[in-house]
């Protein structure tokens, strides 16, 4: 009787065993790690253990997965955390009133190419956006807020810190990366407008964009003359002014190349005008901008310069 009750178990054994290795059974488990591979991003190999682990329960893997590339993530950001990250992206986000400037740093080129990497840069800048929307109070025509990396990093987007989501991205990608820096801007009437620009622009004018070089402007104009606050805020990024200038206070330099004073550049659209003749022809007047040219070198980041404190706000008189 008990050899019989082992025949019919190892019968029953290989049954099971040929089910589970039958060519449509295996076409089934290859194709589930296809997709969690294709969606996660993940290696081969990790994806296979996932879908062992988990009786080839894919949500469960998936986030399994995720918990190990957070963890992995966490450890690799302190290990990596000394390596340059000068690559990356500048982005911006803005309605009439408000604007928000991010950059996020990577060691590649490569992986600022990477669809996750734009996941992440788009969300960072959203939640500064969000930022400007909710927290920024003040007098005065600005209200403007400059964020460190550890701010940034405190931000939230769908329910997790950015830091969060930067050591996940860490830990799935294997190089160092940086949420580097973020300016949020809310106008406190509307007779100030916002506008932001990146290069390269996008085809068509848009809230968000991306590039390597980016720009927040602030100003006003009379409601009946043509807006060319956006070809002003171009101007910002391609000719990298270091002061908007006072007539009263700043010469022209003798060479116009050398000329870092907004108002007396050559405007960028048009060279045969200055960029005070196209405020005066427009009625603008230019209330303040900031520019970010990703990975420069920042005088906060110098040896021997010490840090100002970032976490107040600033009111723009």
């Amino acid at each position: 009787m008990k050899q019989k009750v082992k025949v019919y178990s190892k019968m029953l054994f290989q049954l099971v065993r040929r089910l589970h290795t039958s060519p449509l059974c295996r076409a089934a488990e290859s194709s589930l790690l296809a997709k969690l591979r294709k969606k996660t991003g993940y290696t081969i190999a990790n994806c296979k253990k996932a879908l062992e682990m988990h009786n080839n329960d894919s949500d469960k893997a998936e986030s399994w997965l995720n918990e190990q590339a957070q963890a992995m993530g966490w450890a690799k950001a302190t290990k990596l955390a000394g390596r340059t990250a000068l690559q990356g992206l500048v982005a911006v986000r803005f309605d009439h009133g408000h604007g928000a400037l991010v950059e996020l740093n990577c060691e590649t080129d490569f992986v600022a190419k990477n669809e996750k990497f734009h996941k992440m840069m788009e969300d960072a800048t959203l939640a500064c956006f969000k930022f400007a929307h909710t927290h920024l109070q003040g007098k005065g025509p600005i209200t403007k807020m400059e964020l460190d990396s550890e701010q940034l990093g405190n931000l939230t987007a769908d329910g997790k810190k950015l830091s969060e989501i930067l050591a996940l991205f860490i830990g799935n990608v294997g190089e160092n990366a940086v949420l580097r820096r973020a300016e949020c801007w809310k106008a406190n009437s509307d007779d100030v407008r916002i506008v932001a620009y990146t290069h390269p622009a996008p085809a068509a004018p848009a809230q968000y964009s991306a590039g390597k070089y980016g720009a927040l402007l602030a100003y006003s104009q009379p409601a009946d003359q043509e807006d060319v606050g956006r070809q002003l805020c171009q101007h910002v990024v391609g000719c990298d002014p270091k002061k908007i200038g006072n007539k009263d206070k700043d010469k022209p330099a003798n060479n116009s190349d050398d000329e870092t004073c907004l108002i007396y550049q050559d405007y960028l659209l048009d060279p045969s005008y200055t960029v005070e003749e196209i405020l005066q022809k427009h009625k603008v007047q230019i209330l303040d901008y900031v520019r970010f040219s990703c990975g420069e070198l920042l005088e906060s980041n110098m040896p021997g310069v010490e840090k100002q404190p970032l976490d107040t706000v600033q009111t723009l008189q």
